[in-house]
């Protein structure tokens, strides 16, 4: 496993993320009108307050419909802060063109790749660890203590509304998806997939043995080692994250709309290690 593959899944679950919340937060705003409709009623119950006000000044604000893709980053980073109360939320919004990384990212893990290109801006801290025992190699589970801060951004967000922000600002995702190849395909499909590729890991109970190449290790486990790119990254997470990560993702499936029986069942697995 190369040490510079590893962290590239967990920013791709920040981008993801990002992209998905920060965008439609923005075209959520365009929906306060619509919410304003309760409060109507209120103010028929307290003739006082004049009841034209609010629709005047809703007309005022400009709708954020015709925003252009390729100039949606200032705006969308600034609206992000409150999306997360986590200190280190506003850190990763700073890469340009959030919106097109999303496509790509998501686009690679649905097909099994590594979305390394998307999200180098991501590196966790300290080395990949390994450990000897008996002249065999082994993960070393306190390596995977570096991607607790990934996780656990993660895990801040909400995800209802992620899902409800999401469908807002699907067209900006859907032009950016189109521009990488795939003028008739509705993105839904590929971020369901891609959420299913990664429920798909397996969360390990026990010792990760490698096998040391020339210049990066393989996991001796060949149903482990038989992961895709994208698998194997989360994986690299340490079972305690992957737990973390997945409970998120099935929420935001859930919020979405995707039934839970269309998703794998989250299942541990116990690798398959040898001695010599």
């Amino acid at each position: 496993m190369e040490d510079s593959k590893k962290v590239f899944f967990t920013g791709t679950l920040v981008i993801v993320v990002v992209a998905v919340v920060v965008v439609v937060y923005y075209f959520f705003i365009r929906e306060n009108p619509e919410e304003v409709l309760p409060i109507q009623e209120v103010v028929q119950e307290e003739p006082v307050q004049v009841p034209e006000e609010e629709p005047v000044i809703e007309e005022e604000v400009p709708e954020p419909v015709h925003v252009e893709l390729d100039k949606s980053d200032e705006f969308l980073r600034d609206l992000a802060k409150e999306l997360s109360s986590h200190k280190r939320y506003a850190v990763w919004l700073k890469r340009k063109d959030l919106i097109r990384r999303f496509a790509a990212a998501v686009d690679n893990i649905a097909n099994g790749m590594s979305p390394r290109p998307q999200i180098d801006f991501f590196m966790p801290k300290g080395d990949f660890k390994v450990v000897m025992k008996d002249d065999l190699y082994f993960v070393d589970p306190g390596g995977y203590s570096r991607y607790n801060l990934a996780t656990n951004v993660f895990a801040s967000l909400d995800s209802e509304g992620c899902a409800k922000l999401y469908w807002q600002m699907k067209p900006l995702v859907q032009e950016a998806y189109r521009d990488l190849g795939y003028p008739g395909k509705d993105f839904d499909i590929t971020l369901r997939a891609a959420i299913v590729e990664l429920l798909k890991v397996p969360i390990i109970k026990g010792e990760v043995q490698l096998e040391k190449k020339v210049i990066s290790y393989a996991i001796v486990d060949p149903v482990l080692e038989s992961l895709s790119e994208a698998q194997k990254h989360i994986l690299r997470m340490g079972p305690n994250n992957v737990h973390k990560i997945q409970g998120k993702l099935r929420e935001l499936g859930a919020a979405l709309g995707i039934p839970g029986n269309k998703f794998p069942r989250s299942r541990s697995y116990s690798p398959k290690n040898r001695s010599f």
